[in-house]
């Protein structure tokens, strides 16, 4: 079956489901009022996410702002702020229609003026550049009718008009010739038209947000507000939790805290709502930087590590094993990879063979490693294990520690780092969320880009040509040469799948359960 043809397919499915269905758990009437007080691990910079990936950002992003589409929990498209989206017969042309009735915040309609300032902002300004890199133009006939118009056809596009990907924007406030990466209404006086809108912003702090009265959904959110409680130690938002003073944490991934929660009966952990997602573990390596520039070297710090080891011990098994840059759960994910057991005599002799041989005190060469702030198990035990395993084989590691997420973001983005720790997402199809890491385009200063500077002139080929193949089995085939090459090249160390959890309150009603999880509108969620 065709993309396209699975498209319709899914279309027509979504005109039957029930109207803005989620895929959230329902077990009684949804209840009115009341804070629901979420924990937040990452700090984000502003509030905007459609010039910012991540979960930071994504979090508070998808309640203020809406998108055309959404998604339940088998993958099915729903309506949103479009009531219904059509095809073209060569599929280079998607036709929306809006809700004649949705508003922003602001209390100005929203038009399909709106919808065509923000894919073509998100286009020119999100570091997923390969998300709309085909959109070419949208049409607007009328103020309720959007046309998109695509250079080639999209594999990706229905799933990139998610609410984590693709926010609508007021143009008549993002659209004032400001520049729209440090727009002054990403962090303050934020407006969209979501469930939720904004109430205050104090970075590192907490963002809160108000139920939206006139949200285009009747009788909801069912929630008077929202509040995002940051703080860099989740151990402590788990306190939080077990206290009552909390009543969600989204992505959760420390065995320890998994343990630990598991034992609360007061405490419901879901890993249901991260399939969207698709989040891999990896050491990404600057290919830039010498010794590293060495295919060689890349591979001996591969053979250095037991990733088994990895998921068994520092998460416990909670984490699954990666070998490569596709999530095993995607249909485009291949075995056939290059596959790195660890082998230190393997690692020695490859760095011998790169002229990196042992100097008087059994020195090779000194590098540092750098970790994300806020995912222990994943994050610096892993660069502390890494330490202690190139030691073995006469490489010296320092670990940098960074203040807080946007301190490790501007160095990496800056592509200032040997090696980082990283939690990288699918994001849903390989084009939104894989395509960006490998191709040479995309070597930008900009976070969760190619920030490796790897470039593999097969790799831009293979990945053009599966941007625009609409046949699944064709798609399979360009990514599965794909991946041997990356496994092969090794611009990255695959370690592991990412344990993401939601631990909620018991007295948190329908949960997000969607593809989507804790990045869909929480308009259904509810306090018992």
């Amino acid at each position: 079956m065709s993309t396209l043809k699975l498209a319709r397919r899914m279309v027509a499915a979504a005109a039957v489901a029930a109207l803005f269905a989620t895929g959230a758990i329902a077990a009684e009437q949804p209840k009115q009022g009341g804070t629901l007080v979420i924990g937040q691990y990452q700090a984000p910079r502003h509030l905007n996410g459609a010039v910012q990936s991540g979960l930071a950002t994504g979090l508070p992003s998808t309640q203020l702002f809406a998108s055309l589409l959404r998604y339940d929990d088998q993958w099915n498209p729903q309506p949103y702020l479009a009531t219904s989206w059509e095809w073209s017969a060569d599929g280079k042309a998607l036709t929306v229609k809006l809700r004649p009735d949705a508003f922003f915040h602001d209390g100005q309609p929203i038009t399909s003026e709106d919808v065509a300032f923000s894919l073509m902002a998100i286009k020119a300004n999100h570091p997923f550049q390969t998300m709309f890199s085909a959109v070419e133009a949208v049409d607007t006939p009328d103020p309720h009718t959007a046309v998109i118009r695509l250079s080639r056809p999209h594999p990706a596009l229905l799933i990139a008009l998610s609410p984590a990907l693709a926010p609508i924007m007021p143009k008549h406030i993002y659209g004032d010739g400001q520049d729209l990466k440090s727009h002054p209404r990403n962090s303050q006086n934020v407006v969209g038209s979501g469930p939720f809108k904004f109430k205050e912003f104090v970075p590192g702090k907490e963002v809160v947000l108000e139920r939206f009265d006139k949200y285009f959904l009747k009788g909801k959110p069912h929630l008077d507000k929202l509040v995002y409680q940051i703080n860099p130690d989740s151990t402590t938002l788990l306190i939080g939790l077990e206290r009552g003073d909390i009543q969600m944490l989204p992505f959760m991934t420390d065995p320890t805290q998994l343990r630990r929660a598991a034992k609360d009966k007061n405490i419901v952990s879901l890993e249901k709502g991260y399939e969207g997602v698709g989040a891999l573990s990896w050491l990404a390596i600057n290919t830039a930087r010498k010794p590293f520039d060495d295919v060689r070297v890349r591979q001996a710090i591969a053979y250095a590590l037991d990733k088994n080891f990895i998921t068994k011990v520092l998460t416990a098994g909670f984490a699954k094993p990666s070998d490569g840059p596709i999530v095993n759960s995607s249909p485009y994910a291949t075995k056939d990879l290059t596959i790195y057991k660890v082998d230190l005599k393997k690692s020695e002799q490859l760095l011998d063979e790169a002229g990196l041989k042992r100097g008087a005190g059994g020195e090779r060469f000194k590098m540092t490693i750098d970790y994300m702030p806020g995912m222990e198990s994943l994050s610096k035990n892993v660069a502390e294990y890494a330490r202690a395993q190139l030691k073995k084989v006469g490489v010296t590691v320092e670990l940098r520690a960074s203040a807080d997420l946007p301190s490790w973001t501007k160095l990496i983005a800056n592509h200032d780092f040997d090696m980082t720790t990283d939690n990288v997402w699918n994001w849903g199809d390989p084009v939104i969320g894989v395509h960006r890491t490998y191709l040479s385009s995309n070597i930008r200063p900009i976070i969760w880009t190619n920030t490796q500077s790897y470039s593999n002139k097969r790799v831009d080929e293979l990945l053009e040509q599966a941007a625009v193949e609409m046949d699944v089995e064709k798609r399979k085939a360009l990514y599965a040469e794909f991946e041997q090459i990356v496994t092969h090249d090794v611009p990255l160390i695959f370690l592991a799948q990412m344990p993401f959890h939601t631990l909620v309150s018991d007295k948190v009603g329908n949960p997000p359960a969607s593809i989507w999880g804790p990045l869909s509108p929480l308009d259904d969620v509810y306090l018992k």
